[in-house]
């Protein structure tokens, strides 16, 4: 039975879920979560919230940091809107109950991340992520207009009479569901890498999706990778803070040595691409990829109270978070291209919108300022909500369809996604190598082919092995 709602949102990190807490009351609004809600990639967030509220700072000096990291491509329109709204989107924050870090005084704990002039990040200890979206799931539960399915991906969309309809696979089965307006909030692509700081379901759905309608989308090649992964060479890497870098860190070459200020006058306190390039350089001078970070300065009982988590998973593997120097490497981060949309969040495609990670706002520019993501994700989605709430007469309530026909049975072949990470990680580490992108993109192609049509049965893995040769081939093509 066909389900029908005012507005659909795919996705539930922190852009899914504030963009329903900021409907109208009178909307009904479906949440789709492809798995649980505790396992968005916005749990994981660490950093925190960059907003200019210290008397030193300014929205212009915060402005200018995210220009010169995103390399002068931003969006400048964007990016004011950001700076501007960011003291009361943390004041939101608070009022749904956010438990900012604070210093003896009670004054906010503002941390200086790389790139930024000032200390402006809010933060909850190592883990800013998962107490904001704690909250925010506390808030939806509150909210009767608002259903969230868990364990629901949506593997197809197109548009029908007063909006959109879109298949569901929940619990095994098809469900129909039409909608007068949808939200994408689909988060990232990186696990089309081999090694990424993002969870497992940032398979690239959003943009697969969005294709299917004709959104238009851009700069996916601008692809970010943090320079502090610990090295364990785990698929889905963990992140060793960059405030540890604003709060004394240092990273050493192999030879246990600092060499970032050779490349750069900021040294540890670079924007993200510049320290990977450097650390790729090193490597290349030393003959040897080994890289360690350096926290030893710090005094440990301060340590252990402000990366509780940090210093749990290291202990857990053998480290001292102040006593040894821990391995680290690089890994994808974060995508600054995507869905291109306008300042309210829509895109080419009238009622549909995106935002977060899958979104391209042009805020980010070609490299994303720390802080600067979470604060996106709730920014945008209230620029969203604002523009749906002030809409009328956009619902599903003419809108029927069926869903199409399905004979497909075949199961997928075995190691796509290994070959299609492989694939990724030999084209575009960091930087494009130009054989390997020519060689990848082909052999892309033909997964991409293949995996078109309906002979193979319509599962999670297909849908998400699709998506993810879908982004692979987008990004090879804009760097090719």
């Amino acid at each position: 039975m066909q389900e029908c709602f005012d507005t659909v949102i795919i996705g539930a990190g922190i852009a899914g879920l504030y963009t329903a807490l900021n409907l109208d009351p009178a909307m009904r609004v479906l949440v789709l979560a492809k798995g649980s809600l505790e396992r968005s990639s916005s749990v994981r967030a660490q950093g925190g919230i960059a907003a200019a509220i210290d008397s030193a700072d300014s929205e212009d000096a915060h402005l200018n940091d995210s220009l010169i990291a995103g390399g002068f491509k931003n969006n400048t329109e964007a990016l004011k809107i950001l700076v501007s709204e960011a003291p009361r989107t943390v004041q939101n924050l608070m009022d749904y109950g956010v438990q900012f870090d604070r210093r003896a005084d009670g004054s906010l704990d503002l941390s200086l991340e790389g790139g930024h002039s000032h200390p402006r990040v809010l933060h909850c200890r190592d883990a800013t992520g998962r107490e904001i979206i704690h909250r925010l799931m506390e808030a939806v539960s509150l909210n009767r207009n608002i259903t969230v399915w868990e364990d629901a991906m949506a593997v197809g969309i197109r548009q029908i009479l007063g909006g959109f309809g879109l298949e569901v696979l929940r619990e095994g089965a098809r469900v129909p569901v039409a909608a007068g307006s949808c939200v994408l909030a689909t988060g990232g692509v990186g696990r089309v890498y081999e090694y990424t700081s993002n969870s497992a379901s940032a398979t690239g759905d959003g943009l697969l999706l969005a294709g299917q309608l004709g959104a238009r989308i851009r700069h996916m090649g601008w692809m970010q990778f943090h320079p502090t992964a610990f090295a364990d060479h785990q698929r889905e890497c963990f992140l060793l803070s960059e405030t540890m870098r604003g709060d004394g860190a240092h990273i050493l070459n192999a030879e246990g040595r600092e060499f970032l200020g050779g490349y750069d006058p900021r040294g540890d306190l670079a924007p993200r691409d510049v320290i990977c390039r450097a650390m790729r350089a090193e490597s290349r001078r030393l003959g040897d990829d080994r890289f360690f970070l350096d926290f030893s300065a710090v005094p440990a009982k301060f340590a252990e109270e402000r990366y509780p988590n940090i210093s749990a998973k290291l202990r857990a593997e053998g480290f001292s978070l102040t006593e040894d120097k821990i391995p680290i490497y690089p890994c994808q981060h974060y995508l600054m291209g995507g869905i291109d949309t306008a300042l309210n969040g829509e895109t080419n495609v009238r009622g549909l919108f995106a935002v977060g990670e899958c979104a391209h706002t042009g805020i980010h520019g070609s490299s994303r300022l720390a802080g600067n993501s979470m604060l996106e994700d709730l920014v945008f989605a209230k620029q969203i909500a604002e523009e749906l709430n002030g809409r009328t007469g956009f619902s599903a309530k003419g809108g029927s369809f069926g869903l199409p026909g399905r004979t497909g049975t075949e199961a997928l072949p075995a190691g796509l996604r290994t070959e299609l990470r492989a694939i990724m990680q030999r084209a575009y580490f960091i930087e494009p190598d130009p054989a390997a992108v020519v060689s990848g993109i082909e052999r892309v192609r033909e997964i991409r082919s293949m995996l078109d049509g309906s002979r193979f049965a319509l599962t999670r893995q297909y849908v998400e092995t699709k998506a993810l040769a879908n982004a692979a081939y987008l990004i090879l093509k804009e760097v090719l």
